[in-house]
């Protein structure tokens, strides 16, 4: 839960939002008192049950198909070292600070709960690593999502033990060095520390938390370049209409509607039109309330298992009083089908924005200068926009192929079927980075649309344009567009856009 001195890590709930807080604006987590209390106890727990010398999988035994060679005493320490040594093998780019931050937090979090039978001292390191600005150098390809992530997690982890790289103040280090840095005692790991720091779905949680929350802003961006687009073109809004929606009452699909009937509201450029030639306009404007209606749906459900997941405890095996249980939770097949249906939607998102820019481009369908050129022929305008938004959605277009239907058995068989979750979140990952730029696209060239008309929009959209134009001057003549683009990709993530338009016609829903 959020509280004024911090993020409470434990047996409450955090949301989305925490974890945004803490990621993005270094809001700092806290052990919860109750999580004191359980944390200790799990470990309590622990230490009598291995005192019975019973064997208790990956805390006195191998791992995978080799759970059956008991482990001595004497070397328990040693297995936990040599687990964390051994899993560091992965490959391929380091993911983006902010994912490796958020796992922290929820490895934090779920150890937190106590059912891990770890020391205090553990949530405690991995508090200060987020609150100090430890962020370990974690490679991005290795994990099938089988016993959760336990390639990245190890390079995650590492670092508290002194093995691997991290970041410090925005400088990277070798582990021991930032952990010295920022005052950060080294770990010694005690028996099952090893195994509940590397198994758990911590970073395809981190990864799809974060991108539930790029896909909202970028949902709501959508609309509004919906609505910019439908003045542009001077479409007719019977499509927007509350009665036909009543008929089809999907919660996306009526929230879109209602957004753009509010941006649009006051626009004297469709006032103007009231009587038209037109009887329908094309789909990607007639039936976007439709469209983009389903990608809200499918990114609230792909919310509601993320807010599940990172209040879950995805370690094994799990501690109960008297017992340990060796199950389950570490499979990540409900991230990898809800990832999976989030970068489909993402896809239908983006793919129907380009609809709607190739139309703003071509003269016969929009009314307007070719490619929104002032002079077309000698300048371009935005023809090669247009194509970067094409090929973007040709790239998600095979991004959008699902990872979760594909299974690959590892460790001689006894891992079997694994989710392959991480591939679904990174994906995910990419194709909202596609769509926040051919959104961007579609709100810059209905901007210059809007100029070339010279007329009064909706509220929204003028709000939208004027932040725009602050950034961007109109094109009069060609010029390098990166710079332009670049600058709308700033505004994006700024939220500036969608503050401005929520100033003038009230929240957007998503």
């Amino acid at each position: 839960m959020t509280a004024t001195k911090g993020i409470f890590l434990g047996p409450g709930r955090i949301t989305i939002e925490d974890l945004v807080s803490v990621v993005y604006k270094d809001v700092p987590v806290r052990l919860a008192p109750g999580a004191i209390i359980a944390v200790q106890k799990g470990y309590s727990n622990l230490s009598v049950l291995l005192a019975s010398g019973r064997a208790f999988y990956s805390i006195n035994t191998g791992f995978g198909t080799l759970s059956n060679v008991k482990i001595p005493t004497s070397k328990l320490k040693e297995l936990q070292i040599n687990l964390i040594r051994s899993h560091s093998s992965g490959a391929g780019e380091p993911f983006p600070s902010e994912i490796a931050k958020a796992a922290l937090v929820i490895t934090a979090n779920s150890i937190a709960k106590g059912y891990s039978g770890c020391r205090r001292v553990l949530v405690d390191t991995l508090a200060a690593m987020i609150n100090k600005g430890v962020i370990p150098v974690i490679p991005s390809q290795g994990s099938i999502g089988a016993s959760g992530d336990l390639i990245p997690l190890a390079h995650a982890c590492g670092v508290m033990i002194g093995e691997g790289e991290a970041y410090y103040k925005g400088k990277k280090h070798a582990a021991k060095e930032a952990m010295r840095k920022a005052g950060i005692p080294l770990l010694e790991l005690e028996p099952r520390e090893g195994v509940a720091l590397t198994n758990g779905t911590h970073l395809m949680t981190a990864l799809g938390a974060l991108s539930v929350h790029r896909a909202e802003r970028l949902i709501k961006l959508a609309d509004i370049a919906l609505a910019m687009s439908l003045e542009s073109i001077l479409g007719l809004t019977a499509s927007l209409d509350p009665d036909v929606h009543k008929l089809r009452p999907h919660p996306g699909q009526l929230a879109t509607a209602r957004n753009v009937r509010k941006i649009i509201r006051g626009s004297q450029l469709l006032a103007s039109h009231t009587y038209s030639e037109k009887i329908q306009d094309a789909y990607s404007l007639r039936s976007a309330p439709q469209i983009h209606g389903a990608c809200k749906d499918a990114l609230r459900y792909c919310r509601s298992v993320l807010d599940v997941e990172i209040n879950s405890v995805t370690d094994n095996p799990l501690v109960f009083g008297n017992k340990v249980v060796s199950a389950g939770n570490f499979h990540g097949q409900p991230l990898a089908v809800s990832l999976d249906a989030l970068g489909i939607a993402m896809t239908v998102l983006g793919n129907v924005s380009e609809c709607r820019i190739d139309r703003l481009m071509n003269p016969g369908l929009s009314g307007l200068p070719a490619f929104l050129a002032p002079d077309p022929g000698l300048h371009s305008g935005y023809m090669m926009a247009h194509y970067l938004s094409a090929a973007l959605t040709l790239e998600n277009r095979g991004l959008a192929a699902p990872g979760s239907v594909n299974s690959v058995p590892v460790s001689a068989n006894k891992e079997d079927y694994n989710s392959n979750g991480m591939w679904c979140a990174r994906k995910a990952w990419q194709m909202i980075r596609n769509v926040e730029n051919i959104i961007g696209i579609e709100i810059l060239c209905a901007t210059q649309a809007l100029d070339l008309l010279k007329g009064s929009p909706g509220k929204g959209s003028e709000a939208a344009r004027r932040i725009v134009r602050e950034k961007v001057r109109p094109l009069e003549e060609d010029r390098v567009l990166r710079k332009d683009l670049n600058a709308m990709q700033e505004l994006i993530a700024s939220g500036r856009i969608i503050c401005a338009v929520e100033e003038a016609v009230g929240p957007l829903a998503i």
